[in-house]
């Protein structure tokens, strides 16, 4: 199908789209553990050989890319580089390793009537996944479909789309080289936004969104959807250093989950500190952020503080900065009174995504753990661990705040579902 074809009836285009997606997705949810690693193995392969090939269509989206002024950051986002090839490949080679979670049994219980009773994991059956920029993610979301025995229907952003559909010919092969359906990953050939707007609204075919891309992208979808989406809107993580942190351990973790990267949606954006251990603890973390060039947007209490270490860049807090996701070398700083203040402080403004207390009190961090009311909770470790790979998920399609029907890192069992099985051998019910 030609381009100018697409764009003349995207609902039709569409509708072909999803009927080849609920067609697959049978043949998915029952495939092999074997077939889906020899899919997974083979686009591994597949990859590997092709990097010259790969590297030629992503150089078309990188001098469009150029050519219409998109910012160096995105530019480099979109680079797919001979580390990038092989990174793509062991991507699929690691979910490869993974367990199959389709088809185990859990919580299997003899009724006394005689029969059993437990739950069986199975794939959702068709996910669509609306991204932006970086190519790669094409090849994360579509091991992560194979493996979960889901089809999936991928929407990459239109500043990737030579690159995108490279690779996507590498999955289509690969399926279809392990006997599997090619129309188990589908992408988007059109870069028309009104294919989003239908991906997003056809229940009928489409079981969930996942959206994966800045905020924009991501409360357009929710607002505008009528499948359920999977999704985290802002990443506003908050370290709180307790009374009694170890303050050598706090410095560490406090400048590594702010300054080891300062992009990512598990970047520290805001800073809590106990006015027991403040004192001490701010001029030393604040002289790693003057080094480092981090503005601090303070709280009188802390401004006071840090007044005079050496070139520290110091800015009155407004109120929005406790909500600010900054994405920069930018932190907001609050002197708390107690653990109380802390926690309703996280609730109030955080964004449920990750937080962590820094403490060598054991009744505090327990507190802090059952009360911020967050995908991922810590204690004594930086935020910049909340990741599907750090928490041995092999990868992640995404990161959700909400609380159905996944939260935190999305990986394996979070695009599969529950559903209960009985098993008997000819009981009645009386």
């Amino acid at each position: 199908m030609t381009a100018s074809d697409l764009q003349a009836d995207i609902p039709a285009y569409m509708a072909r789209v999803g009927t080849a997606a609920r067609a697959a997705a049978t043949l998915m949810a029952r495939a092999s553990t074997a077939a889906k690693n020899d899919a997974l193995n083979a686009l591994a392969a597949l990859i590997r050989a092709s990097g010259e090939a790969l590297q030629a269509e992503n150089a078309k989206d990188i001098a469009a890319a150029e050519a219409n002024g998109l910012a160096a950051p995105m530019v480099d986002r979109l680079r797919i580089t001979a580390k990038v090839v092989e990174q793509m490949a062991e991507n699929c080679t690691q979910v490869a390793a993974l367990p199959d979670p389709v088809g185990e049994m859990t919580n299997l219980r003899r009724r006394p009537t005689g029969i059993t009773v437990g739950q069986m994991r199975v794939p959702l059956g068709v996910f669509g996944m609306i991204y932006e920029s970086r190519p790669n993610v094409t090849i994360e979301a579509a091991a992560l479909g194979i493996k979960s025995g889901n089809a999936c229907v991928l929407r990459g952003g239109s500043e990737a789309i030579h690159s995108n559909l490279a690779l996507w010919k590498l999955v289509q092969r690969a399926l279809e080289a392990a006997g599997l359906p090619a129309a188990g990953v589908q992408l988007i050939e059109t870069t028309d936004r009104a294919a989003v707007g239908r991906l997003i609204a056809m229940p009928e075919y489409v079981d969930v969104i996942i959206p994966r891309g800045g905020k924009g992208l991501i409360e357009r979808i929710s607002r505008e959807a009528t499948v359920p989406v999977i999704k985290h809107l802002d990443g506003n993580c908050h370290v709180f250093v307790d009374a009694t942190a170890d303050l050598q351990l706090a410095v560490k973790v406090t400048d590594n989950a702010k300054t080891q990267k300062y992009s990512p949606c598990n970047a520290a954006e805001s800073l809590l500190v106990h006015e027991a251990i403040a004192p001490r603890f701010l001029p030393a973390i604040g002289a790693v952020f003057a080094a480092k060039g981090v503005e601090m947007r303070c709280d009188p209490a802390s401004k006071a503080i840090l007044a005079d270490v050496a070139g520290a860049r110091l800015v009155d807090a407004l109120e929005t900065d406790w909500a600010e996701e900054y994405l920069a070398p930018v932190i907001s700083v609050k002197v708390v009174r107690d653990l109380d203040e802390a926690i309703a402080h996280i609730n109030r403004w955080g964004s449920h995504h990750t937080d962590a207390i820094l403490t060598e009190h054991h009744p505090s961090a327990m507190r802090f753990l059952r009360e911020v009311d967050s995908s991922s909770v810590m204690v004594n470790a930086s935020t910049r661990f909340a990741d599907g790979f750090e928490y041995g998920l092999g990868a992640e399609i995404g990161i959700s705040t909400d609380k159905f029907h996944a939260r935190g890192p999305v990986g394996l069992e979070g695009l599969t579902s529950l559903k209960y099985v009985v098993l008997g051998q000819g009981e009645v019910r009386s």
